[in-house]
């Protein structure tokens, strides 16, 4: 403000375009790598200096000090979960007035919550994010420039005003356009946290559960795309879905009760040899698959 009051915001100290990313795995190593490839300045924080320093070879342009952090104009936490939070409450005085700030957690509830109050009264902004994509393979080896082609980004934005939101989605698609991000949806962090325990955490569970069977060290020779589609996700780093599914245990506790229920159903149909009910089941479970592809098609997903 021109009349020098309390509220005055202080000039950005950022340069325009800068990014800082901080954890360079699977997620973070590929927006390095997109947004570099993009025309982008890019710096990064990692906890293995070895992974720092190939990124500064093949990718980066240096690493994310505390005399570097002013001078992003956008900042991506590609951490754990308590790792986003931490990061930004260590640094959160350092971040350039005007910048964004945004996390790439799995769960939302715990990092928006954390980091919408540590940017509160700060004059930087923080965003919930959360790229839809990923592999069975983690670590900065595993990463690339074209992961997230195509692939929805999901949103949490604390931003009442409709022109301040809007300007803040625009600005932000700028930024990380080189990504090639397909679909945005904004939401809320708690609509967030209970579809992904169904469309993610759920399905990592029931692979690495699957995988259990002592029958799954012989499949060799009897098994081909049912067996490799159902068994991708059992491949997993054990740290993070741990931190993932505790954080969200609400969600995902009742996605898994609703999924044993199911299973129950179609055990019971077997032992009893019910053919009549066994084949409902089976014609009941086709049919909410046909009709969610279809609404998939009208939706031009």
């Amino acid at each position: 403000m021109a009349d020098g009051s309390q509220n005055e915001v202080p000039a950005p100290t950022f340069t325009a375009d800068r990014v800082g990313v901080v954890g360079l795995g699977l997620i973070g190593g590929s927006i390095a790598r997109a947004l570099a490839a993009g025309g982008r300045e890019v710096f990064a924080a990692n906890r293995s200096r070895d992974v720092l320093e190939l990124a500064e070879v093949e990718v980066i342009r240096g690493e994310l000090t505390d005399e570097v952090v002013p001078t992003c104009e956008l900042i991506v936490l590609a951490c754990y979960p308590q790792g986003c939070i931490d990061w930004l409450e260590a640094h959160a005085d350092l971040v350039s007035p005007g910048a964004i700030v945004m996390d790439c957690s799995g769960i939302k509830r715990h990092v928006c919550e954390a980091c919408f109050a540590i940017a509160a009264d700060r004059p930087f902004t923080f965003v919930g994010g959360h790229p839809m994509a990923g592999t069975q393979f983690s670590g900065f080896a595993h990463s690339r420039a074209n992961l997230f082609k195509g692939a929805p980004l999901v949103l949490v934005v604390d931003e009442e005003d409709d022109f301040a939101r809007l300007s803040l989605l625009e600005r932000l698609g700028r930024l990380l356009a080189p990504c090639g991000f397909g679909r945005r949806t904004l939401t809320t962090a708690e609509r967030h946290d209970e579809i992904i325990a169904y469309t993610s955490q759920l399905a990592h569970v029931v692979s690495n559960a699957y995988v259990k069977s002592p029958s799954a060290q012989m499949h060799h020779g009897f098994s081909a795309g049912s067996y490799k589609d159902l068994t991708r996700v059992a491949r997993l780093n054990p740290q993070m879905w741990t931190e993932l599914f505790l954080d969200n245990g609400d969600n995902l506790s009742r996605e898994i009760g609703f999924l044993i229920n199911s299973l129950a159903e179609y055990k019971d149909a077997i032992d009893t040899r019910d053919a009549t009910r066994l084949e409902a089941l089976l014609a009941q479970g086709d049919a909410l698959k046909r009709a969610a592809e279809s609404a998939d098609a009208r939706k031009g997903r």
